[in-house]
């Protein structure tokens, strides 16, 4: 088993035996990589030809990892490559998980780890019981309609604003004129400390983000389309009000 990319590594590492992984990306280890835990003792690869065939890898797992001339060197050489799918709510994440369980004959291992996110789901639905809240990362947009994000806030319960479909740029005007009720951030955590120019250190978005803000998500839990989702719902559900 082989991971081209940081998204695939929690896939892997979630459904593959250890000692079938052959190697992971080197950003497996990373503080934002969800189950970087389990990434420790294992290889690290840069996504070459070189070292990924080097590797033998029988299944090789993908997102956004590796270009056509990559994958078509690894097929050529008898690997089977499986690739993650964009997804914009939680059916699109269950369907993940089956492609690449089934891939890796442990399709048991996938019914776990849906049923798992499903139950952190079922706990956390309508928490907030429709309150609207407006997701901010540091450069300044949120997520829309037909994002993961989106269906992560209103899976808690929350109703986002503004309307609208995908990532949307937010107007420092319009927040300062009409600030949201609720702030939720995300990847703040991650981006800010080395950011020195984003949109997030402008003294609008400071004051909303110290004044209003509900729950600041980790890159973690929102920079794949994988279960890990489903934690960012939970964390949110928590901050409901009782």
């Amino acid at each position: 088993m082989l991971s081209l990319d940081q998204c695939a590594d929690q896939y892997v590492l979630a459904l593959s035996p250890r000692e079938a992984i052959v190697g992971l990306s080197t950003r497996a280890d990373d503080a934002d990589s969800r189950l970087r835990d389990l990434a420790r003792g294992l290889p690290l690869l840069r996504t070459t030809l070189e070292s990924t065939l080097g590797a033998r890898p029988e299944l090789v797992v993908r997102y956004w990892g590796g270009d056509p001339r990559l994958v078509a060197q690894l097929e050529k050489r008898g690997a089977r490559v499986v690739t993650i799918q964009e997804a914009s709510d939680f059916g699109g994440v269950r369907a993940n998980v089956r492609r690449v369980a089934t891939a890796m004959q442990r399709q048991a291992q996938g019914e776990a780890v849906i049923a798992k996110m499903d139950a952190r789901l079922h706990r956390s639905a309508g928490a907030w019981r429709g309150a609207t809240a407006l997701y901010i990362t540091p450069g300044g947009f949120t997520g829309g309609e037909g994002t993961l994000v989106h269906q992560i806030l209103k899976s808690a319960g929350l109703t986002p604003t503004p309307p609208g479909p995908g990532f949307q740029p937010i107007s420092l005007e319009q927040m300062a004129l009409n600030p949201p009720r609720a702030v939720v951030l995300g990847f703040f955590r991650d981006l800010m400390a080395n950011n020195h120019w984003s949109l997030g250190r402008h003294h609008v978005m400071r004051r909303l983000a110290a004044e209003r803000t509900v729950a600041s998500l980790p890159g973690a839990m929102l920079g794949c389309p994988d279960p890990s989702a489903a934690e960012a719902v939970e964390i949110l559900a928590a901050k409901a009000p009782r």
